[in-house]
């Protein structure tokens, strides 16, 4: 019997948004709130050490439980857009939330109110000692923030704004369809048909989905706007000038890390720039427009199909060659029906891994159709799976790790599966089915995402200055697109900005920087992983241990040996993407002199 298509989600609450024990779930979380605000209002700030313990203890338990709730009702939205009583239970679960962030606020405050000296001192002590480093960096978070009145009114604002646009962008999507060939395909199954062979298809598919956008175009462009306006008119309140600080925070991370980053990455586009002009010969085109990135190349068009059970055996086995423990894990994932795969209408687009912490597990969401990056995806998500896995006796406190850590799990994952894939393939054929998939992802990271970073920062320069029209959006738009693909491609995709959920994410600020970061810092660890392979995988725990309690550079310097703020790590890692292009364009050259 194969694995199943769809997750099971009875094991958390049975009945779907119809659980009576989910409700249940969401009153001891307010009854857990009420009692953490009385034990938070007698922390004595001139020293009391008991009073402390006992409301972290609970605020960890009830963290927790809200984690539980609202990854929840992300799996059954996700699963079922048309799923009104789930759409009205993520209300409660905002209100949930923002319940426990206000106590929370009022603990970072007592943090903050605290004698220095004596706050050293207790950090010194078990059990507090396994804490020093998340706990001095709320404290010292929450002396760059606001009064906890003022964060509190922010945070209840939220609800009916931040968070409700947001909210808004997931109702619009949801209700959509993409008219194409007497099909009304929702955007998450028209997305997967832009990786079909025929170029026709392709043009015609796109035209389709560019106009679906665009007709909602205005609906977004407000969206987008007041989520901008919000997180600006906040971060201006206190006091921060930098759009960038907020997630430069949220990924543990220096300014100089991220720009040495991009620096490297403008300055070594051309390699990547001469793969999409190859592609462009290999497809018969004078150049690639956007609705050709995905496309397969000629020889490969009917190689390169995997069903689900074949993509499951295939990540296990290239997971075992890596590790025994990636590969049980990634195997007991399938058996118990982690993930929902199935390709029907009806489904949010895209694909995610959340966490289910008081059961350590995680589900992974995903619309699954055989193609090499279908495979690539699952991989990645079953890395963010791992990273959580490894963590569960970890305190709770210490499992929160950054984004782009988040993303070097996943990206690791996915070279596992990707490198291995290439080294063993059979024929030349195969070798360049699997070699140009890896490319397209060093695409995605290094120019798509860099498209993204671009957009995200000129987009907010001028919100400041007041509302942005959805037809200075689709400009801003195509401007980073060009600049980032090297102006390689002869059409560019205008709404991307409506297409893409990240944008419109409230959580995190500049959803995009940190997927680039995990991929090259995922190809320093895989360096180290091919020059050491005896017992790595532990190693790599250890670093996916690490990662809910340092800083990132701190975490590259005592795993990997080296200094992230500088060009030199960033150089390298570059550096090994561009050998598979060099592969590529070795293998491809007597395809295009018999052409």
């Amino acid at each position: 019997m194969g694995y199943a298509l769809n997750w099971d989600l009875d094991v958390f609450f049975k009945g779907g948004s119809s659980s009576g024990e989910f409700l249940q779930l969401l009153e001891e979380i307010k009854q857990d709130v009420e009692i953490l605000d009385r034990l938070v209002f007698e922390i004595d700030p001139k020293g009391d050490e008991t009073a402390l313990k006992e409301a972290l203890d609970l605020y960890k338990i009830t963290r927790m439980k809200v984690a539980q709730a609202g990854s929840f009702i992300g799996c059954l939205e996700a699963q079922d857009v048309q799923d009104k009583k789930a759409s009205q239970l993520r209300t409660n679960v905002l209100k949930v939330e923002a319940s426990l962030r206000m106590v929370s606020f009022r603990l970072d405050e007592k943090l903050v109110q605290f004698n220095d000296d004596w706050f050293e001192d207790i950090l010194k002590k078990e059990p507090l000692n396994e804490l020093a480093y998340i706990l001095n960096e709320r404290r010292d978070r929450a002396k760059e923030k606001l009064s906890v009145k003022e964060e509190s009114l922010i945070t209840q604002l939220s609800m009916d704004g931040f968070e409700g646009w947001s909210q808004m962008y997931d109702t619009i999507v949801g209700s959509m369809k993409v008219p194409f060939k007497g099909e009304a395909l929702s955007v998450g199954q028209a997305a997967n048909k832009f990786s079909v062979p025929d170029q026709s298809v392709r043009n015609e598919l796109f035209i389709a989905w560019e106009n679906a956008w665009e007709e909602k175009s205005e609906l977004f462009a407000r969206t987008l706007n007041h989520l901008a306006g919000f997180r600006i008119n906040v971060n201006e309140k206190r006091g921060w000038d930098d759009i960038l600080k907020e997630p430069l925070e949220i990924c543990r991370m220096e300014k100089k890390t991220l720009e040495s980053m991009w620096e490297v990455i403008a300055d070594n586009k051309d390699p990547l720039v001469r793969y999409l002009q190859r592609k462009a010969e290999l497809l018969d085109l004078e150049k690639l427009s956007w609705s050709d990135l995905d496309a397969p190349i000629a020889v490969t068009a009917t190689s390169n199909v995997m069903d689900y059970q074949e993509g499951a055996d295939f990540i296990i086995q290239q997971f075992s060659k890596f590790g025994s423990t990636l590969a049980e894990f990634t195997q007991m994932a399938f058996e118990e029906s982690w993930v929902e795969a199935e390709d029907r209408p009806g489904k949010r687009p895209g694909g995610f891994c959340t966490g289910f912490p008081l059961d350590n597990q995680s589900r992974i969401f995903m619309t699954y159709s055989g193609t090499p990056s279908n495979v690539s995806t699952l991989a990645h998500e079953l890395g963010h799976a791992f990273h959580s896995h490894v963590m569960g006796d970890i305190d709770p406190l210490n499992r929160s790790y950054a984004m782009n850590v988040a993303e070097t799990a996943s990206t690791f994952a996915e070279m596992v599966v990707s490198d291995a894939a290439v080294k063993t393939a059979t024929t030349e054929e195969e070798k360049l089915i699997l070699l140009e998939d890896k490319i397209q992802r060093s695409v995605s990271l290094l120019m798509n995402i860099h498209a993204r970073f671009i957009f995200e920062t000129r987009f907010y320069e001028e919100r400041k200055q007041g509302y942005v029209s959805a037809d200075r959006l689709n400009q801003l738009m195509v401007e980073s697109q060009k600049e980032a693909f090297g102006e390689a491609l002869s059409e560019y995709h205008p709404t991307f900005w409506a297409s893409k959920l990240h944008f419109y994410i409230t959580d995190v600020p500049f959803y995009n920087f940190p997927y680039t970061f995990g991929y090259l810092f995922s190809l320093g660890i895989y360096a180290k992983a091919l020059k050491e392979p005896d017992g790595f995988e532990e190693k790599y725990i250890a670093l996916l241990r690490d990662t809910g309690a340092m800083n990132v550079e701190s975490l590259a310097e005592k795993h990997l040996g080296v200094d992230i703020t500088t060009r030199d790590f960033w150089e390298e890692a570059v550096s090994a993407c561009m050998q598979d292009v060099e592969e590529f364009m070795r293998l491809t050259d007597p395809l295009v002199r018999k052409a």
